[in-house]
């Protein structure tokens, strides 16, 4: 397990890693074909009803995560309050996720996919500087938590003025979902500062579902045409939120949780 003053250089190399292997790889424009999704069918007067109305699930964990954090008893999950900011930004991004995503499938394009991939960086990168806040120093992962999200932000930003010019190019929005994850799985090197870490994993687990789910869009479908991949991927990102929200409500600080094993085990003596 690496040192937590060691923590911020690895953070940095991920960083520079996936930098430098997203200018290295030649231009990606968005497929015009990434529009046409399996599961067309509309319902209730709502077309593509199944990825529309899937969102509902970021918009239901992001509402429970927001009204978490605002009760008086979840502080008790912080050791120093102001950590809870960049889980305030990830449900918050998990609320506009939901509206942004149910506006582009109900008429799926690259002007309105910007609406669904900008909530999404403001997921992604807070989960980071919470991961620096708690594994690495609670002041610098507050201070990068605007800086992370700008360059989210700005990686979406780029690849829409790039599709506007005729010269798309998703290399830096890939690269901002990618750093992202690798983050959340180098965070398990470093000494945790509350109990259930190995959360972490399962929300990494999710995540790599949904985009796996993603793209055997059509596949899934055909095998029942009950539910397409694109739906499923919603599903599992949704429940990679609600884990996230599962940790925050069962965990410790890693002191606290040692002290009370320490006194069961008086007890049991």
């Amino acid at each position: 397990m690496l040192l937590k003053r060691g923590g911020i250089w690895l953070f940095l190399l991920i960083a520079v890693v996936v930098g430098t292997a997203a200018f290295l790889t030649p231009r990606t424009p968005q497929p015009l074909s990434y529009h046409h999704f399996a599961d067309q069918r509309s319902w209730l007067g709502i077309p593509n009803f199944g990825d529309v109305a899937s969102n509902i699930l970021f918009l239901v964990v992001g509402f429970c995560g927001l009204a978490f954090l605002c009760r008086t008893s979840s502080q008790e999950r912080f050791i120093d309050r102001s950590e809870r900011w960049p889980y305030v930004f990830i449900f918050l991004g998990l609320l506009l996720t939901a509206c942004g995503s149910a506006y582009y499938h109900l008429a799926p394009d690259n002007a309105r996919l910007v609406w669904d991939r900008l909530p999404m960086t403001a997921v992604f990168m807070p989960l980071v500087a919470a991961i620096i806040a708690e594994r690495v120093n609670v002041k610098l992962g507050l201070w990068l938590l605007p800086v992370l999200i700008a360059v989210g932000v700005g990686s979406v930003m780029q690849w829409h003025l790039s599709e506007k010019q005729g010269a798309g190019d998703l290399r830096f929005y890939a690269a901002v979902q990618l750093y992202a994850l690798l983050a959340l799985l180098a965070a398990l090197l470093l000494p945790p500062r509350y109990t259930r870490g190995s959360d972490l994993l399962v929300v990494a687990g999710l995540y790599l579902l949904a985009k796996i789910c993603e793209a055997a869009d059509r596949r899934i479908f055909s095998l029942g045409n009950f539910l397409s991949g694109h739906t499923l991927k919603h599903l599992a990102a949704g429940a990679a939120g609600f884990w996230i929200l599962r940790m925050l409500q069962k965990r410790q600080p890693v002191l606290q949780s040692f002290n009370q094993n320490s006194r069961t085990k008086e007890l049991e003596s």
